[in-house]
């Protein structure tokens, strides 16, 4: 006769403990599996990963006093620095694309490498921007960009659950001044976007704010001018894999407007948004068609309110601090291939 074994108390305590996360990923939506994942995989380390910085983006610096990555973020064990004499010693080296691009920084390849050190590419920056990489075949081991391919993945934006107690919807106001409106600033006539407007706008009418017409938005005043519309344009200026900036995670979702996309394939927004949060272009056979789908939404009170309803258990996340981006690798660094090479990097950044 077979006899089962009681389960021990280390093992019911186990299951106990593992239950709750397997049901939680079981429950996940499409656009939160198609998230960024936050696992801290360096959290059981025995040292620090020590992430060198070799020049701040854009020449602005920021403060590293502290524990940065755990003060700011509650991220174990990561050392943030910008001192090269750390080099040596470094597991990371990052270095900012902008700056090697415009030949105001050069790669250290004259120093000696620890061996095991990855050097990463970071760039924010639509592959249009990103100058000639070719001179870079088989020097970096690592890629920290907006696309979700990455090997480390910072977003423009990004949605979180709601915490416990947060619940606390904003009203969102039906009887706006505007029907459409956008904020722009870089207008170029052969950028899709504008073309794409001008059809738009003579279809429906269209509230121009930016530098292109003259009336320009202070910081202070874009959310609130956006919140009075019901629409937003949230139209890339480069169509590109993965590329959706903060024109969607800032104006539109912060402003409470409905954004109406323009950018990467619908694929992609339906990856990291939720459904029924926004429009794309690419729905309507025509902008004409989509002018009067705005239109009747505006009328129909009900079908717009449920535009908003994501608000009830997702929250917006923007990142902006270069020390926050930097951090992840940490989370990450011990799960990425220890001996990745990019030897053609121009064609994994200009890759669909």
């Amino acid at each position: 006769m077979l006899t089962l074994k009681r389960p021990s108390k280390g093992t019911l305590l186990f299951f106990l403990c593992v239950l709750p996360l397997c049901l939680l990923n079981g429950g996940l939506t499409g656009f939160q599996r198609a998230g960024n994942a936050t696992t801290c995989f360096n959290c059981s380390s025995s040292r620090d990963v020590t992430i060198l910085l070799w020049y701040w983006p854009f020449g602005k610096s920021f403060s590293l006093e502290g524990d940065v990555c755990w003060d700011r973020y509650r991220i174990p064990r990561c050392r943030l620095v910008d001192q090269r004499s750390l080099f040596s010693s470094a597991d990371v080296v990052v270095f900012h694309n902008r700056e090697l691009v415009q030949g105001r920084q050069k790669l250290p390849l004259d120093l000696p490498r620890l061996q095991g050190q990855r050097w990463a590419w970071m760039s924010l920056e639509a592959p249009v921007y990103n100058g000639n990489l070719r001179q870079y075949a088989n020097i970096f081991n690592m890629t920290i960009t907006y696309r979700r391919d990455s090997d480390i993945t910072v977003p423009y934006g990004e949605l979180l659950p709601q915490e416990t107690g947060e619940h606390l919807v904003e009203d969102i106001p039906l009887n706006k001044s505007s029907l459409v409106c956008w904020v722009v600033s870089n207008y170029r006539r052969q950028h899709k976007r504008s073309k794409v407007y001008h059809e738009l706008n003579a279809a429906v009418p269209v509230k121009v704010y930016g530098r292109w017409t003259r009336a320009y938005l202070p910081s202070s005043a874009l959310l609130p001018t956006i919140s009075h519309c019901y629409f937003y344009l949230a139209f890339e200026n480069t169509i590109t894999k993965d590329y959706i900036t903060e024109k969607l995670w800032r104006n539109a979702y912060q402003g409470g407007a409905v954004p109406v996309v323009m950018g990467p394939p619908l694929s992609n927004y339906e990856a990291v948004a939720p459904p029924n949060s926004f429009i794309h272009v690419d729905e309507f056979a025509s902008v004409k068609d989509l002018g009067k789908h705005l239109q009747q939404l505006a009328e129909d009170k009900k079908r717009y309110s449920d535009y908003f309803t994501w608000k009830q258990h997702w929250k917006v996340k923007l990142y902006t601090d270069w020390r926050e981006r930097l951090c992840k690798i940490c989370l990450q660094y011990n799960s990425l291939p220890q001996h990745k090479v990019y030897s053609d990097l121009e064609a994994w950044v200009n890759g669909t």
